[in-house]
């Protein structure tokens, strides 16, 4: 088969691909939901066999209550979907969701989020990459760059050139082009969508303000800004601000229809 023929189905498939995200942005879906809850699935339940999860009764009812006010207000199929929550023995303070129904929180996120607002920031942030069906997008991103970096390769090898070489090259450039870019922008619209989730289920949506300059004072090796998967936390701090204000209205008007979580450790 002749390179310049290559591109042909390969374009043809991705651009039959491209979906919307709840934000309104164009994303690339090769993978379809039912694939993605079972690698969900199949992932929490590696975790569960090597001993992750730990006997932590109280966090797991405090982080089960913050998770339930959350899901009562994602869209549907997600809001009507049994979720498991469990406790991680790690002592770092992070979290996570998965597709097919499952919440994992770290011991130590509960020493850095210290009460039920801080606590569904999180919560909020990692079940809204699940609704925006960012996992199947990164499957989908890989999926993409490994074909792109499989054509240069060949075409490299057609050229005379070193196939090893150019692969590598090419490998990199697509991470740095496709894969994290697209990363950073998955993080900023969980951010978006999880504060707006918060306060539509009744949780003070300032709160991700002084969350994440918690997490920006903790300190430790950062990568450089352009590297990072993650917005920088003075910035990120920033944007929630903004938004935290626009979000009061609907904050108060929850806890005035009766959406008034009480979630305690």
């Amino acid at each position: 088969m002749k390179i310049r023929n290559l591109g042909i189905p390969l374009a043809t498939a991705l651009l039959a691909a491209c979906v919307t995200s709840p934000t309104g942005r164009s994303q690339l879906m090769v993978v379809s939901d039912s694939q993605m809850s079972q690698m969900g699935l199949a992932a929490f339940n590696d975790m569960r066999k090597q001993g992750k999860f730990v006997d932590a009764p109280r966090e797991r009812a405090y982080a089960t209550c913050v998770s339930r006010a959350l899901v009562a207000v994602l869209p549907p199929p997600w809001n009507t979907q049994q979720w498991e929550v469990q406790i991680v023995g790690d002592d770092t303070a992070n979290a996570f969701a998965l597709p097919g129904g499952r919440i994992g929180v770290n011991k130590g996120m509960f020493k850095l989020a210290d009460n039920q607002d801080q606590l569904a920031v999180v919560l909020g942030h990692e079940l809204s990459h699940v609704v925006a069906r960012h996992g199947a997008e990164r499957v989908s991103d890989n999926m993409a760059a490994q074909a792109a970096v499989a054509a240069g390769t060949v075409y490299a090898g057609s050229r005379g050139g070193d196939a090893n070489t150019a692969a590598a090259l090419l490998g990199a450039g697509a991470e740095l082009s496709i894969l994290l870019p697209f990363s950073r922008t998955q993080e900023s619209e969980a951010d978006t969508l999880g504060q707006r989730y918060m306060a539509q289920a009744g949780f003070d949506p300032r709160a991700a303000v002084v969350l994440w300059q918690k997490m920006g004072a903790q300190g430790g090796s950062k990568p450089p800004a352009f590297l990072s998967t993650h917005p920088a936390p003075g910035n990120r701090a920033e944007a929630l601000g903004r938004q935290a204000q626009q979000l009061l209205p609907v904050y108060q008007h929850a806890r005035a229809s009766g959406h008034a979580p009480d979630c305690h450790l």
